[in-house]
């Protein structure tokens, strides 16, 4: 018994084209006989006459040309598999699930998720904003995490982190505030002033920056949002705290003020699964070597494994 396979469907349509068994075997590029063997096998299989061989030449028969309009579809199918298959290998189809923190989405994810949508119009983007995406990822819900500071947990060793952006604090404040229009205010003028911040810079990092009281902290009102920060301070809310990038938020209604002692605040990173070899993933990645400076050349050994990531790509360099 012979097996169907894709080149016995060419070898019946090249005949249905010449009509002709020598002509045929040329533009297949083989020899006759063999031609005649397949396509006589290929008939058996069928169970069916597929062609008529007269003096005139080979026609088709009624079972032929059903047969051979299957096989028409049947190639076109598999030539679209093949170019199906090269374009997810590339990383242009498939789907890519990213949580975030708002002020990523200050900078630099505008940029980033910009050019990888028209890079990759066709690749399905979730976009999730979280409190803690680094959690989500953990639990195997997300691709990629921007979050701040390095992800903990169960499984964070698991993880790659880099770094996309660095921070330091900054206060806003109403436009009537007795702190706008100075350059800076300094952490014991803060302590004696209302506080608007994220529930998790009170909890965790900010609070060595009030280490002698870090009870203001408690006390203070908790926005998840830079821009609920930002909107409740141009209310007279208080005196919202936040990242530098809080800067880009363009509000006639609030003005901003450094933090002194300048105080960093843990890196924006963006983390994701080491042993992910997705390559929607390695593309996106490629995007993010390409627009953040901060990530340095610490993804390129990634990259590198990662081929599909830099095709039609400039090439990475090390900095």
């Amino acid at each position: 018994m012979v097996r169907v396979e894709a080149r016995h469907l060419r070898y019946a349509l090249a005949l249905a084209e010449h009509q002709h068994f020598g002509r045929a075997a040329a533009s297949l590029g083989i020899a006759q006989p063999p031609l005649s063997t397949q396509i006589a096998a290929l008939e058996r299989e069928v169970g069916e006459r597929l062609f008529d061989r007269t003096p005139r030449g080979v026609f088709p028969t009624a079972a032929g040309d059903a047969f051979l309009a299957r096989a028409r579809a049947a190639l076109a199918e598999m030539d679209l598999a093949r170019v199906d298959a090269a374009r997810a290998a590339r990383g242009e189809t498939g789907r890519l699930r990213i949580g975030f923190i708002g002020s990523s989405l200050l900078d630099p994810l505008p940029g980033v998720l910009g050019k990888f949508r028209r890079s990759r119009p066709e690749v399905r983007l979730s976009l999730q904003e979280l409190d803690n995406a680094d959690a989500a990822l953990l639990a195997g819900e997300l691709d990629v995490a921007v979050g701040r500071g390095g992800p903990r947990g169960a499984g964070a060793e698991d993880l790659v982190s880099v770094p996309i952006g660095a921070d330091h604090l900054v206060a806003v404040v109403s436009v009537v505030h007795p702190f706008a229009g100075r350059p800076a205010v300094s952490v014991d003028q803060l302590a004696h002033e209302p506080l608007i911040v994220s529930p998790e810079a009170a909890s965790s990092y900010l609070r060595p920056l009030f280490g002698a009281d870090p009870s203001v902290l408690d006390a203070a009102a908790k926005a998840r949002d830079v821009h609920t920060i930002a909107g409740l301070a141009a209310c007279c809310a208080g005196v919202g705290l936040g990242p530098s990038r809080m800067r880009l938020i363009a509000r006639e209604d609030v003005r901003f003020c450094d933090v002194t002692p300048r105080f960093r605040l843990p890196d924006l990173r963006m983390s994701f699964r080491a042993a992910d070899s997705s390559p929607v993933l390695a593309a996106f990645l490629s995007v993010v070597r390409e627009n953040c400076a901060e990530v340095g050349s610490r993804l390129d050994a990634l990259l590198a494994r990662h081929p599909a990531a830099t095709e039609r790509q400039p090439a990475l360099g090390a900095s």
